[in-house]
Order: structure tokens, then sequence, then C-alpha cells
């Protein structure tokens, strides 16, 4: 922690004194529908130490989530899958462990926790792997023209995903994360996505199933909300509110379970501290069954000063 962190951090801590509830506990009432002292909150932004060694990334994850406080540690997961042995990007086997260095970090992540605070692991779906092994347009195609092929590759990377959530779960966490991109008329129909992406967006969800912080991420400007009110098992639901123009407080009149979000992620890296709190207070409208965080990653590029406002303003609740 640098000298600046240290002091932004020794100045909220007066806030955290007042707190009568430990994080594990907030995390509990909020996910069984009780009233907490205030709302869970959470925030995360990339590393990006996907080339560095599993204890980098242990380490620069139980750093931030320690300064800025955060009862839930959404741990990023930038580990590349691995890629086919074949030319052909899409002739792809299952593997049992496909991310051996996240799971590393994991480990590590739980052990420094020590049972204090809740963590998710972040998998991206099947989809949006394929579209890194190859590109967007290279799954287009074959989805166009070879849909056989491309059901064959979404199906192995499910399948180890699918492990790769198991294993997570050894390692202590409690659900997964996983981000749905595709989910938008802009990427695919409604029909693509039943068949391309749903059942192993599925399959992966059900293997972490009776995890009590499974999470669906949807993210995009477009992303069909109302397709996974119902029938996804009741997951924590998080999206972007200024993306979707969806405000938590409509998104509660359809869902009965967990929200998360409602924190401008554009806007606090320049957001005041009376900002903050005004997007709190508007979340707030989901409430109790809600988690106060950003609709997506925060930018690499926000400072401690305006990191540390959503820790204060997270804090002092509603």
């Amino acid at each position: 922690m640098n000298r600046r962190a240290f002091l932004l951090s020794a100045a909220a801590a007066p806030l955290f004194g007042r707190a009568r509830m430990k994080p594990i506990e907030r995390m509990n009432l909020a996910l069984n529908g009780g009233t907490p002292d205030r709302a869970p909150f959470s925030f995360w932004r990339h590393f990006g130490l996907e080339n560095k060694p599993p204890e980098a990334h242990a380490k620069k994850t139980l750093h931030f989530q320690l300064i800025y406080r955060m009862d839930l540690v959404k741990v990023m997961s930038d580990f590349p899958y691995p890629k086919s042995a074949s030319p052909n990007w899409w002739e792809l086997k299952t593997v049992d462990n496909p991310f051996p260095a996240q799971i590393e970090a994991l480990k590590l992540i739980s052990k420094g926790l020590q049972d204090q605070k809740y963590f998710v692991e972040t998998i991206f779906n099947p989809y949006n792997v394929a579209e890194k092994l190859s590109s967007p347009a290279e799954v287009k195609r074959l989805m166009a023209e070879h849909p056989q092929q491309l059901l064959d590759a979404l199906e192995a990377i499910a399948k180890s995903q699918a492990a790769h959530a198991r294993l997570a779960l050894d390692t202590g966490a409690k659900g997964i994360f996983l981000a749905i991109a595709n989910a938008q008329d802009s990427v695919m129909t409604r029909e693509q996505y039943g068949k391309f992406s749903a059942p192993f967006d599925r399959m992966i969800l059900n293997a972490a199933a009776g995890a009590p912080v499974n999470t669906l991420h949807l993210h995009g400007k477009g992303v069909w909300l109302d397709r996974f009110w119902t029938g996804w098992g009741d997951p924590i639901i998080s999206y972007s509110t200024v993306e979707t123009g969806v405000p938590l407080a409509e998104a509660r009149r359809h869902y009965s379970g967990v929200l998360m979000g409602g924190l401008d992620e554009t806007r606090v890296k320049s957001a005041s501290l009376v900002g903050l709190q005004k997007m709190i207070q508007t979340a707030s409208a989901a409430a109790p069954k809600w988690f106060c965080a950003p609709g997506c990653s925060v930018p690499d590029n926000t400072s401690d000063a305006k990191l540390f406002l959503i820790t204060r303003a997270a804090a002092e609740g509603t």
C-alpha cells in the first residue's frame, strides 16, 4: 500500500468502526431478504496480471479488497483459456483444469481471507471464450456455415468451465460470477442465443448449483434482462443500469431475487461524494435483496481517492 492509499484507508476506518455487522453477516442477511445495517458493497477492476504468476494475482486481489474494505470479493479471471493443439481453433477437447494458475490464485485468496469474507470466481461464458480464441466475426461465420462445429467447440469449453467452477468452489469460493455479453440483438437473435449460448451458460451455472453467491452478470446496452428473470435458478443478477437504462426499481418489479448494481461505472472516476450517495439512494429501491456495486468493472485508471469515495459512500449507507 502506498502512503496516499494508507492515509485514505485510515481516514475511512472510523466509518467502518461504527458498522454493526461483519461482511459475511451482512451478506447473509441481504441474501435472505433481511435488513442489514447497510447494503453489502463491492467493486472491481482489471489488474492486467495474466502474464504474472498466481501469487501476484492473489496478492493484488487481497490488497485491493483490504484497503477498500468491501464486503464481497469478486476475483478477476484474466488468465486465457487454453488454445487448441489443432490449427483449427474450434477443434477443442474438454480440459479437466483449464485455468490451473487461477485455481492456485484462488487457493491463496481463500487462505488470505481466512473465512472473513465471501469471494466469487469470474467466468466468461463459452461464447465469449470462443470469440477470444478466434474473433467475433469468425464465430459468426462458423455459426452460419458450420453450426455443428461451433456447437461442439462451445460444448467442450462449457464442460471445461463447469469443471473449473467445481474446482473454484473446492478452494472456498462461494459462487461464480458468470459474465454473459452476447444476450443482445447487436450480437445475435434470441433464437440463436437459445441454441448457441443458453445451454452452455446453464451448464456452467448448474455446476455451481447450491453456492450462495452465484451471479449472472448481464453485460451490454441491449441485454435482454427479461430473458433471465425466470428459469435460471434464482441467481444474483448484476447489470448496468446506465447502459441498459433500466433502474433497479424497475428490475425489482420483475425479479424477486438479489439484484447487484446501482453505481454508475462510467462516472466513478469523476463523481463527487454527493453524486455517489445519490446513486446509492436511488439504487436502494431494490433493497433489502440488493448488493451495492457498479454495473461493470470500474476504469482501471480510477484514482485511489475516487475509489475511497465509493467506500465512504457505501459505508455510510442510505
